[in-house]
């Protein structure tokens, strides 16, 4: 027996089931390509929501293990690095950990800059590849700001390693583009690499009872044959996990939720950070009875990364935009530089680690993501004043680069997203609001947003105040 031929049987051996055909003629193609002398090869494995994609990753992971082979396991976000590392059982990284480092502090944005890879004889397996972007926006902090040209340099800069990528092209591109990047042959092409590729569709995972993944998979199979209509139809008939929600019957479902499966397991998510922002109001004063402004067991998101507060922690790279965090302990809060901040001790359920950050209250409750950028300078200078004493331009930066205040986490209530925060994350509960949409809303990217708004649940979705258009 060829050693490709005892490779691929141990790992169908390590899969939990019989492979489907789909599956094994896929772990066919990714033996070939892990046993192939062509060093500038890339796999791409695509595939959507229940086809298996997960089974068969764990099952190769556990393969290339137990044969002494080296893997490194990547993801856009902390939660999406969570997700895959529990179900590979090894652990897993974001990209923006394993492939960048900060660079000297020179003003408003440090930045960081891609490291060289000293792996050799490694396969990198990136998992959520569609939320991989490649426009440049990024640029004043990470390296190119082109995630997957500094992605793909780095893998290939190493000794004979390889990159193994998984996405869902029905997911949501990342922000401000029209498809994913990482997901397209031709831009992997481009790169001078031999790309071979396959792509998943037949629905493995609780298929017939599931009314999340049937409707999932209706939404998809309408972008993939192109037969989209103004309003997707959904079906709720003869489903268990799916069903509409009125106004008056919310509360009393997402308390219920809350007590059934926990806050950390409930996600509500919207199509607006005002909406988002009426729903974080509403479930801190009418479900969980909050009258501070932060409470112990408040859960918050982070919308702007930040590299401060995790300097000293082994396991976290840096707070990450989307991410989730529960105060443990509201300490002191404080008015000053015409700004209001909180020191609070926060749990990071990520990574299952305590920290002590100090947040600004003032994006608690703003209709924007973060700070503006004028609120941002004004803070900047405000601070600036401080050091007024130190003559030189790159003291007073070495000032700033450790400032509290100017390093504080920008934050809001976390019981309510918007679908792009929470792409990358699953929850046993989501409750959706796809709100009022006006007819120019709609169209194929509306059931890209629709699709990966409902594959956030993995047990139970609720339609809120759902419109009869959708059925």
């Amino acid at each position: 027996m060829s050693l490709n031929s005892f490779f691929l049987n141990q790992i169908k051996k390590n899969f939990q089931f019989e492979p489907t055909s789909e599956q094994a003629e896929a772990l066919d193609m990714i033996t070939d390509f892990l046993f192939s002398r062509v060093s500038d090869s890339i796999f791409l494995l695509k595939g959507y929501a229940g086809t298996g994609k997960s089974s068969l990753i764990g099952a190769l992971v556990k393969t290339m293990t137990d044969f002494e082979q080296k893997t490194v396991l990547l993801a856009p976000t902390g939660r999406a690095a969570k997700v895959f590392s529990s179900y590979s059982s090894h652990p897993a990284f974001t990209i923006h950990k394993k492939i960048y480092r900060q660079k000297r502090f020179s003003g408003e944005a440090s930045g960081f800059v891609p490291m060289d890879n000293l792996h050799k004889d490694t396969l990198f397996i990136v998992d959520e590849a569609s939320m991989i972007s490649n426009d440049g926006i990024d640029s004043f902090s990470f390296g190119t700001g082109r995630v997957l040209d500094d992605l793909i340099h780095y893998v290939y800069g190493g000794e004979n390693c390889r990159l193994l990528l998984i996405g869902d092209e029905a997911q949501l591109p990342p922000v401000m583009q029209e498809s994913s990047p990482a997901l397209q042959i031709d831009i992997l092409k481009g790169y001078g690499l031999d790309v071979l590729s396959t792509t998943m569709t037949q629905i493995v995972r609780q298929a017939g009872n599931s009314g999340i993944l049937f409707n999932a998979t209706h939404i998809r199979n309408a972008l993939l044959e192109n037969t989209t209509e103004l309003f997707p139809k959904l079906k709720l008939d003869g489903f268990d996990d799916i069903r509409k929600v009125s106004g008056e019957e919310l509360i009393d479902e997402i308390s219920a939720a809350y007590d059934r499966d926990g806050i950390e397991e409930t996600m509500i998510v919207s199509r607006s950070n005002k909406r988002a922002n009426i729903y974080n109001e509403g479930v801190r004063n009418r479900i969980l009875y909050r009258e501070e402004e932060l409470s112990s067991g408040d859960m918050l998101m982070v919308t702007k990364n930040n590299y401060f507060w995790t300097e000293n922690i082994e396991q976290v790279d840096f707070l990450a935009n989307g991410e989730l965090l529960e105060i443990l302990r509201v300490r002191r809060t404080q008015e000053i530089y015409g700004f209001r901040f909180c020191d609070v001790l926060v749990k990071h359920p990520d990574y299952d680690i305590e920290l002590e950050i100090k947040i600004l209250i003032d994006t608690l409750h703003s209709e924007t993501t973060g700070l503006s950028q004028e609120k941002n300078a004004e803070l900047f200078y405000n601070i600036l004043e401080d050091y007024a004493d130190i003559t030189t331009k790159n003291g007073k930066m070495q000032k700033m680069k450790v400032d509290p205040f100017y390093n504080a986490v920008q934050v809001k209530y976390g019981y309510a997203v918007t679908c792009h925060k929470a792409q990358g994350g699953e929850w046993t509960n989501v409750f959706l609001d796809i709100g009022y949409i006006t007819e120019e809303h709609l169209g194929i990217n509306f059931y890209r947003w629709l699709y990966t708004a409902l594959t956030r649940a993995s047990k139970r979705l609720y339609l809120v105040n759902l419109p009869d258009e959708f059925l």
